[in-house]
């Protein structure tokens, strides 16, 4: 369950597109998510400009825009049930549980298109519209294409979706249908050949481009927008297809106006069945075989009459999960009891064969967000109760309370998780690589809180973490449990001061700490600060510019296996980097909005001549840009 607190800004507004200027079209549109029936408006703030970009401003990443990526913030998995184990790329997915079902008086679009240096592009599109006043459907694209600036770096993905939300006119019935893609591919180097530090130093390899690499050299450079081949790198693509049916039980009423009736409905017992069908591919492919890297990192060898290298992990999951929800309160469909079962059926192809799981889950929830919003109370329970993954659990429990207006909210909450290994620890996977090794079952236990005052702008937030069984990966290949119970903390600070009339600093600061003896490495301190210029000028120019720096303290940072899509633990090299600074100019004028920024400022060198090549290090082997521009419109019509 997310926590209703709402980040405050500064001079830069966050309003809806509710109202339009009076001599326009108007429009009224809202958006609820899956899982819940609150409604929400679209925002169009323009104070940050990663709300609108797919890297979070807390994560690292392997030097282009699309590459694997990992949070900076310590971030178990806290999800029982089966998982393939590849994620790092889940940035760059769009998720059914985020998926937006509009509601509008009209047709309304989105363009966005992001233009950066090295030819970098990222196009956005959206549609959505009421075929009939009470039937919405809509149409979302996303492609980012972006070649990089080192040898093989080139990023190819595109994302699909689209969605129906029917009701009938008696409001009992309810149909919600998500098709959705992922088509994610990222050629992978392995890395510079040599010492990061030394190779991009050296003034012979100024040009980033002839910096050699373990792999990958051999595929010549492109900024040709039409070239997505990929001949070594990992293609992950995912589609699910869902469709939700909800049947309500409940009382009819009615607004009379003087000219019209309003029909109402009130719910008192649902029935709900979902079903969906989740297709999963994932692939590391070598076109061409480079025995020097895989031999000596990953402890394979090759016959010569083999020429290419391909693991493949294949999955089809069909499920059908039976609800029934009890509404205490008839005019408040934020207080509901929840009861239901779910049947999964897995089938998955690996290189050495195929084989077939099923799962059989029973899950309960409780929500009751109070009439007068003073209380938001929410319990939730899963349970597998036989199958591939029996044993496993979820628990949460959150409670948040209004305070008063001007003491704020008060949010405090536990959550403990039993899941098994991802599948990537079975040795029937075809990326299991390592030695044939038993794993237990990870458990995590999760107690956080968090204090939010919107006058002061402020909110204060803690983290704690009980883990046995940690489960990680070393060496490339190496697959590792922690038996020993270890501890986690995390406190963090975010607060918005105004510093002038028109100038805002935003602040957000994270320190954590583990205790125990444990492979994990993280930056003590991460911060984020950014000082802007923001308001609204000339009537209809709403402005924010400014300038970013990030900086965390020195650390381990994790390593990286192609092969195996995963961030790997290490306890040999630290790294060291410079504040991280940005310049940016994000203005709004109606419903056209433009972004420009220019990172990596940090990079700028004058030693051997001057240039942006002092480059930050994200993870042992890789490196950021230079100096990195990027230019982005966003552009919404009502039609």
């Amino acid at each position: 369950m997310g926590s209703a607190f709402k980040g405050g800004g500064g001079g830069g507004k966050t309003d809806s597109l509710k109202h339009r200027d009076k001599l326009e079209d108007s429009v009224t549109i809202y958006f609820r998510y899956l899982d819940s029936s609150r409604n929400y408006k679209l925002d169009s703030s323009i104070s940050d400009f990663t709300k609108k970009f797919p890297i979070p401003a807390t994560n690292i990443y392997l030097g282009n825009d699309g590459s694997a990526s990992e949070s900076l913030l310590f971030s178990p998995t806290l999800k029982a049930g089966f998982d393939p184990g590849f994620h790092a790329f889940d940035i760059y997915k769009w998720k059914p549980e985020k998926v937006r079902f509009f509601n509008t008086t009209r047709p309304y679009s989105e363009l966005n298109y992001l233009v950066g240096s090295r030819s970098e592009q990222i196009i956005e599109v959206l549609h959505t519209q009421n075929i009939l006043p009470n039937w919405n459907a809509s149409f979302n694209y996303r492609m980012l294409n972006s070649p990089g600036f080192f040898l093989n770096q080139k990023v190819v993905h595109n994302n699909y979706l689209f969605t129906s939300w029917y009701q009938s006119n008696s409001k009992r019935y309810n149909n919600y249908v998500i098709i959705l893609s992922n088509n994610l591919g990222a050629s992978e180097n392995g890395g510079f050949f040599s010492d990061e530090k030394a190779v991009l130093a050296d003034p012979d390899f100024k040009d980033r481009l002839t910096i050699p690499t373990k792999i990958g050299d051999n595929e010549a450079y492109s900024t040709n927008f039409f070239n997505t081949k990929i001949t070594t790198g990992n293609h992950y693509r995912e589609l699910t297809m869902l469709m939700r049916q909800q049947y309500d039980f409940g009382k009819k009423d009615s607004i009379v106006t003087d000219s019209t009736v309003t029909p109402l409905f009130y719910p008192r017992l649902r029935f709900e069945h979902t079903f969906s069908y989740n297709k999963y591919s994932y692939q590391f492919l070598d076109a061409v075989l480079d025995t020097s890297y895989f031999t000596p990192y990953y402890n394979l060898t090759f016959p010569d009459s083999i020429h290419s290298f391909t693991l493949s992990d294949q999955w089809n999951d069909i499920q059908n999960d039976f609800s029934i929800y009890q509404f205490p309160d008839a005019k408040n469909l934020q207080q509901f009891i929840k009861l239901g079962a779910a049947v999964q059926n897995l089938n998955g192809r690996f290189d050495s064969g195929a084989k077939s799981f099923y799962n059989v889950v029973a899950h309960a929830e409780y929500r009751n967000r109070t009439r007068n919003r003073k209380w938001d109370m929410a319990a939730s329970g899963k349970l597998y109760l036989n199958g591939f993954n029996a044993g496993d659990y979820e628990a949460h429990l959150s409670l948040q309370r209004l305070i008063g207006r001007k003491l704020g909210y008060l949010q405090v909450g536990f959550e403990n998780v039993n899941r098994s290994p991802s599948f990537l620890y079975n040795t029937s996977s075809s990326f299991y690589l390592d030695t044939i090794k038993s794993f237990n079952k990870e458990n995590t236990t999760h107690f956080f809180a968090s204090y939010y005052n919107p006058l002061l702008k402020l909110k204060l937030s803690g983290d704690y973490y009980l883990i046995s069984n940690y489960m990680y990966v070393t060496g490339y290949y190496k697959l590792r449990q922690e038996s020993a119970l270890f501890n986690f903390l995390r406190v963090s600070l975010e607060k918005t001061i105004r510093v002038g009339k028109h100038w805002f600093w935003y602040s957000d600061i994270y320190v954590q700490q583990k205790a125990g003896n444990v492979d994990l490495n993280v930056p003590l301190v991460f911060t984020r600060n950014r000082l802007a210029l923001e308001g609204v000028f000339y009537k209809n120019l709403n402005i924010s510019t400014g300038v970013e720096i990030r900086y965390n303290t020195p650390y381990k940072a994790d390593g990286y296996s192609p092969v195996l899509g995963q961030f790997t633990y290490q306890d040999s090299l630290t790294i060291s980097n410079r504040p991280d600074i940005r310049l940016f100019l994000n203005f709004r004028i109606k419903s056209f909005r433009l972004f420009f920024s220019a990172s990596n400022l940090n990079s700028i060198s004058i030693s051997n001549g001057f240039g942006f090549i002092s480059n930050n290090i994200p993870s042992p082997g890789y490196a950021y840009p230079g100096l990195q521009l990027r230019f982005g419109i966003y552009w919404s019509f009502v039609n």
